[in-house]
């Protein structure tokens, strides 16, 4: 056996609404199908749900006892457009961190969700360096 790609990502909330608002501002992820679970939550694909796969599972009406960080540090997505990225997050007063990979050019940008879980967005080195 050996694994091939990443599948999806899964997060714990007691905010369902508002993580869901916030992955579609900031990543453009937006809600589709789900099975019939018997516990709410929601299913988001990529490029405002055209993607054909979901990548990040949202489970909601957690205990919000069950609600600690965990071992994963982070999740991690590529994206397209690092100015406007960076500017959204200013215009919405998110804290986040901006570094370039050493050697290799790669924009990374992090912030936290509304449950703060870590995100990160690797951007392509050629994208220009957003506005100070």
């Amino acid at each position: 056996m050996a694994v091939t790609a990443m599948n999806h990502f899964n997060i714990l909330t007691d905010r369902l609404e508002e993580t869901v608002a916030f992955y579609a501002e900031h990543l453009d992820l937006a809600p589709g199908a789900r099975p019939p679970f018997t516990f709410p939550g929601a299913w988001l694909y990529a490029d405002g749900g055209r993607g054909k796969d979901p990548i990040l599972h949202v489970v909601a009406g957690v205990d919000p006892k069950r609600l600690v960080k965990g071992v994963i540090d982070h999740m991690a997505f590529s994206g397209k457009g690092l100015a406007q990225a960076v500017a959204r997050l200013k215009q919405r007063g998110i804290h986040y961190e901006l570094r370039r990979l050493p050697a290799y050019g790669t924009w990374q940008l992090f912030f936290h969700d509304p449950n703060g879980a870590k995100v990160e967005i690797d951007f392509d080195p050629g994208e220009a360096a957003p506005a100070a």
